[in-house]
């Protein structure tokens, strides 16, 4: 059997290109989330595949769940995903939908761990600076960790930028041994 991020791929890229289509981004993100919240749910998750609920039973509690104002399409995709049993990978379509969106709005989520609290005027030339290095709009989370000693770490998706004093003497270390 086909992995389930495989397997919510092409249903996540579908989605992301008719929302962008029509300029819906963020109605879907929401219906999506939604969804996802839906499928977690204990109970929702045990009628999923449950031999005496239909595929359409399932579809219609979702939709009434989802609300009245969920569009036709909508519906459709709860029908779709119901119907070849995939209300399981809402999650991972939410995950996918999620990160074709942020590249098509060049943005990127940003954590910056810093040995101590950063001031204002800092925190704001450091997201400038990132912001010109990945030539992207950033969503900065700011963490503190006093194990790095001094400096900061940036993680941006798989870019690490280890600008602490605990990474250097790792990095010193290595050399050392190495």
């Amino acid at each position: 059997m086909a992995e389930p991020s495989t397997l919510a791929r092409p249903y996540a890229k579908a989605v992301f290109e008719l929302a962008r289509d029509e300029n819906k981004l963020a109605d879907w993100s929401a219906l999506l989330a939604g969804l996802a919240a839906a499928v977690r749910d204990r109970q929702v998750a045990a009628a999923i595949g449950h031999p005496a609920i239909g595929h359409g039973q399932l579809a219609d509690v979702l939709i009434q769940v989802m609300g009245a104002k969920t569009t036709e399409q909508e519906k459709n995709l709860l029908r779709l995903l119901s119907e070849y049993d995939r209300l399981k990978l809402a999650p991972m379509l939410v995950e996918q939908f999620e990160a074709l969106r942020a590249e098509h709005e060049r943005r990127v989520d940003v954590q910056i761990v810093s040995a101590v609290p950063i001031e204002a005027a800092q925190q704001k030339a450091l997201v400038d600076a990132v912001k010109k290095k990945l030539n992207r709009d950033v969503n900065v989370e700011w963490k503190t960790d006093p194990s790095l000693i001094a400096g900061a770490q940036i993680r941006a998706g798989d870019t690490v930028i280890d600008g602490s004093i605990s990474g250097e003497l790792a990095r010193l270390r290595q050399a050392l041994v190495g």
